[in-house]
């Protein structure tokens, strides 16, 4: 069966028969594209319709509304790793040109196959109905120019087609709509909010995206996408759905932002559980002398895949929990280092649990290399840096059998970046040269993968020497509460601790693999087994890409 990148389903089933067929159709769909899957709607298409090669309108309706509900909400369920986008340009109000399509729309991405539930009865009519619905699509949408087709039908059980249809009400439509959220990789209840608030849009669409302010106590806030990406994939999705709307994005640093302040906006969208935050906007903007909003509600979608610790709706912390243990930014090729063992490049904050991330792999069959216990011998007498620290530093910093006071050297250095700089430019190069040399023992013992356990992995530039980087990360209040506990330190020297490292956010900017130790041991085992599971497929990819 072949699989294409980017496709476009025709729906032309009546609009009260569709929710029942939504489900076998997303999942024969799912079984010819692997990404984007764009949603054509015109209820009613027949052959006779096709020929002319021209849509007509479809009316904005309550039960239009539904139907994207119940469309992106089955999508979840049957086909998540789908970027589904309900397109929206044939939707019109009455009155309108029933020519909605004077040119053919261009797409974010270009569709190299139509899929369709159009029944054909009569088999001998297959190919000319394939024929029309080509032509018919890329008279609507700029499409590659050898565009094929499918017809789903035939392996989609039809179900109730003597279903009374329902009266059709239409859906209130306004000048200018609102909308505020972190929208952080579009996801199904994203995706709904959005393309109801265009149905409902017949100029302009605001979107608040909330910036780092409101970001600070979000779940996972570091997986977060940065507000310029986030921004750019939204206006991307918009653009698709509805090109004729102008859409303005602005940034939302409080809960409330443009919502309160622009006179001319008519509608807010909201889900079940923002309803309070609409009804909040407009006791704000009956303050500023604003009149107030329709408040319209769109349901929550509940998701099927959630586990005992998630979500039973779609959420985006949900969603960002999942990412942990995968892998997030493919690693770059590295030809200085041999490909086996693999080598793991392991860091994190202080009290991130990065070593019992270590451990647990260790545990799995990874060779351990802890860099800090290098440390400590290179600074044992003898040792590669002993006599260099030394003179540098001072005698001061030796205790009474000439070993050197690690406790002391650090406070020499402690906050005192041109210090610390010397310390480490000593150290740091020693401590990868024995780095290195455990990797090849752990290669002579047969080890597969090696875990190199260094807090400064990203600081001291030893990614040369690893394959692939997995970061450990928690919140930093929980990070200086466990520092607490275990050095017995007070709040404050926790603190400045944290302040003399790098961010979890620069971290994550640099991992491929993040982690996360917040939950209970439990959860933390799964993430780590996952990672694992993952890795081992990775090498195995790539032992196989060897030998072919």
């Amino acid at each position: 069966m072949s699989m294409f990148r980017t496709g476009i389903l025709v729906l032309t089933s009546p609009l009260h028969t569709l929710p029942l067929r939504i489900t076998p159709v997303l999942t024969s769909a799912a079984q010819f594209v692997e990404q984007t899957l764009y949603v054509h709607l015109h209820p009613g298409l027949n052959l006779s319709s096709i020929v002319p090669a021209r849509p007509v309108f479809v009316p904005p309706s309550h039960n239009l509304s539904s139907l994207i509900t119940k469309l992106y909400s089955r999508a979840a369920d049957v086909c998540a790793h789908l970027d589904i986008r309900v397109l929206l340009t044939n939707v019109r109000n009455q009155g309108l040109s029933t020519n909605p399509f004077p040119t053919a729309q261009i797409l974010s991405h270009t569709p190299d196959v139509v899929l369709t539930d159009f029944s054909v009865s009569d088999s001998s009519q297959i190919s000319l109905v394939q024929s029309c619905l080509e032509k018919y699509t890329m008279c609507c949408y700029a499409c590659k120019p050898h565009l094929k087709s499918v017809l789903l039908a035939p392996e989609v059980e039809i179900i109730g087609e003597d279903m009374e249809p329902q009266k059709t009400e239409l859906l209130e439509t306004y000048s200018d709509v609102v909308v505020g959220g972190t929208f952080d990789r579009l996801h199904g209840a994203h995706r709904t909010l959005l393309t109801v608030s265009c149905l409902m849009t017949e100029k302009r669409f605001l979107i608040g995206l909330s910036d780092s302010a409101l970001l600070k106590n979000k779940v996972l806030k570091e997986l977060i996408q940065p507000y310029a990406l986030r921004m750019e994939k939204l206006l991307e999705f918009l653009q698709d759905v509805k090109p004729a709307v102008r859409y303005e994005i602005v940034p939302l640093s409080d809960p409330y932002g443009p919502s309160i302040t622009y006179p001319d906006l008519q509608c807010i969208v909201v889900s079940e559980e923002t309803r309070k935050g609409g009804q909040a906007v407009n006791k704000k903007r009956v303050e500023n002398g604003h009149p107030e909003l329709v408040i319209y509600e769109i349901k929550l979608i509940k998701d099927a895949h959630h586990s005992d610790t998630e979500e039973e709706k779609i959420s985006s912390s949900s969603l960002r929990s999942r990412l942990l243990g995968t892998l997030l930014a493919p690693p770059k090729k590295n030809p200085n280092i041999p490909l086996f063992p693999y080598v793991i490049g392991l860091t994190g904050g202080s009290g991130s649990g990065k070593t019992s991330i270590a451990k647990r792999l260790e545990a799995l069959g990874a060779a351990h290399i802890d860099s800090d216990r290098l440390g400590h011998e290179t600074y044992n007498p003898g040792g590669p840096t002993y006599h260099k620290v030394k003179e540098v530093f001072g005698n001061d910093i030796l205790n009474e059998d000439g070993t050197i006071n690690r406790s002391l050297l650090g406070k020499k250095v402690f906050g005192n970046k041109e210090k610390l700089k010397c310390l480490t430019d000593i150290v740091w190069p020693e401590i990868a040269k024995l780095s290195t040399k455990k990797i090849l023992e752990a290669a002579s013992q047969g080890k597969t993968v090696c875990v190199l356990d260094a807090a400064v992995l990203l600081e001291a530039g030893w990614t040369d020497i690893v394959h692939e980087v997995w970061v450990t990360i928690i919140p930093d209040g929980e990070a200086i509460a466990r520092i607490m506990t275990r050095d017995g330190v007070s709040k404050e020297n926790a603190q400045k601790r944290l302040d003399n490292q790098w961010t979890n956010e620069q971290r994550v900017e640099r991992a491929n693999v993040v982690l996360c130790t917040s939950w209970e041991p439990e959860v933390t085992q799964r993430q780590v087994q996952k990672a694992w599971d993952l890795l081992q497929e990775r090498i195995r990819n790539q032992r196989n890409k060897n030998l072919s």
